[in-house]
């Protein structure tokens, strides 16, 4: 079969109404389509019985973590490319076309079968967490579990991608010359000043990671701090980090769900990259757990992704490959939607900042440094990991570039009674 990539070629043309704007490059060697760029790489028949099998993003999600699919060439041009292909008409086609009573899809679907063998596929890959979630969406026991597919992965490969900082939410940079380290700590200033932070406040870092926004805000702020996670690894790294910097009697990290803290008022809490995964049924929840955990006059810094409207909310469906091999069970809301949720939850929300271009160049830098470290990285994780985590940051920067999805700062004050929210009358004194 010395012409697999012309016939895959020909097989898309039938099922696209055009041609593929990508070239291919078959299992047997041989390539069809545009040259000049980026090369879909079929390494093996069992990506198309995937394909067929689990039509749509599914199916190439578990091909793409196997190693059945690659690309040669620019990753970002390559989704680009296939990106209105894969996402935008593949879910048009899903609600509009039946392929086993669309002739033209019969007869494509035959082809593949054809050429990919009649062979049932091989199991999902061992990195899909699918098997792995039992029980009601975002219980206790359930959240722990997702957290710790996305999470405990090994500290050694989240720095290697991470850096220095390990700060693993949207950075804040002055430039796109900025490097990230850099640009990870101006973030951290820009909440800590903007929560007000003063010697001796007490701040809850809900998911507070590796311990990054913890260590600022005691050892530049002189906060007295309690981070929570649920993520053991991450706790026993966080606390090491904090006894080499001598603030172990500042700083108290607990394996803890946020639902369970029972020691407030805190006079400020930081939420950073960490509601995106409450969920929509528990998000009201959340809004008023972290209230009554505020004294009056406390401040909640809320950092979190936003997804677009849709038109009929009721169709807004959760990406599958993020599902299954990234944040299981994590869920993204429109900005309205959790400012509403804030102000019914007692809130005042006081500032709303879009860091949307911001969140590209720190996926970007993430990107830069898996690929400049792949065999490490593979090594330090699972070659099928690290591809998951290398698909998802390159297609997550197209999706900020292109406005797609969005990310946000919400400052929110648990105005008291008489008023008196404690804002300056200009409140923006952290530009600086």
């Amino acid at each position: 079969m010395a012409d697999a990539a012309q016939r895959l070629s020909a097989l898309a043309e039938e099922i696209l109404d055009g041609p593929l704007p990508v070239r291919i490059r078959a299992w047997d060697g041989s390539e069809a389509g545009p040259p000049g760029t980026p090369v879909l790489v079929v390494r093996h028949r069992r990506a198309l019985r995937r394909l067929l099998w689990k039509p749509g993003e599914l199916g190439l999600a578990r091909a793409w973590v196997a190693g059945d699919l690659d690309v040669d060439g620019d990753l970002y041009e390559a989704l680009d490319l296939l990106a209105e292909l894969i996402w935008e008409r593949g879910a048009e086609a899903k609600d509009t076309v039946h392929p086993v009573r669309d002739p033209k899809l019969r007869a494509a679907a035959f082809g593949l079968l054809k050429l990919g063998g009649t062979l049932p596929p091989p199991p999902p890959p061992d990195e899909e967490a699918d098997g792995h979630r039992n029980g009601r969406r975002h219980t206790k026991r359930r959240d722990k579990a997702a957290i710790s597919h996305h999470y405990d992965v090994g500290n050694d490969f989240y720095s290697l991608v991470l850096g220095p900082s390990m700060v693993y939410s949207c950075a804040y940079w002055e430039g796109p010359d900025a490097t990230l380290e850099a640009a990870q700590r101006d973030k951290l200033d820009l909440i800590a000043r903007k929560l007000a932070l003063k010697e001796d406040d007490r701040l809850l870092d809900v998911g507070c990671g590796w311990g990054s926004m913890a260590i600022h805000a005691a050892r530049e702020y002189g906060a007295r701090v309690t981070g929570i996670t649920l993520s053991t690894e991450q706790a026993a790294y966080a606390r090491k980090r904090i006894a080499e910097e001598g603030l172990t009697d500042r700083i108290e990290i607990r394996v803890q769900d946020y639902r369970d803290v029972g020691d407030g008022p805190y006079d400020a809490i930081s939420s950073i990259g960490m509601a995106e995964h409450v969920g929509a049924v528990q998000y009201r929840e959340y809004a008023d757990v972290l209230h009554a955990l505020l004294k009056p006059g406390g401040r909640l810094l809320n950092h979190q992704i936003a997804r677009r409207p849709e038109k009929d909310e009721s169709a807004y469906r959760v990406d599958e490959f993020i599902d299954r091999y990234v944040f299981p069970d994590g869920e993204l809301a429109p900005l309205g939607r959790t400012l509403s949720t804030l102000e019914e939850a007692g809130f005042e929300a006081r500032d709303v900042e879009s860091i949307r271009e911001h969140y590209a160049l720190t996926l970007r830098a993430w990107v830069a440094r898996l690929e400049a470290a792949w065999p490490k990285a593979a090594r330090l994780t699972s070659p099928g990991r690290a591809r998951v985590w290398r698909l998802y940051m390159a297609a997550s920067a197209l999706a900020f570039e292109h406005n797609k999805i969005g990310v946000n700062q919400i400052l929110a004050v648990r105005t008291p009674q008489d008023g008196d929210s404690g804002l300056p009358l200009r409140t923006r004194e952290w530009r600086g």
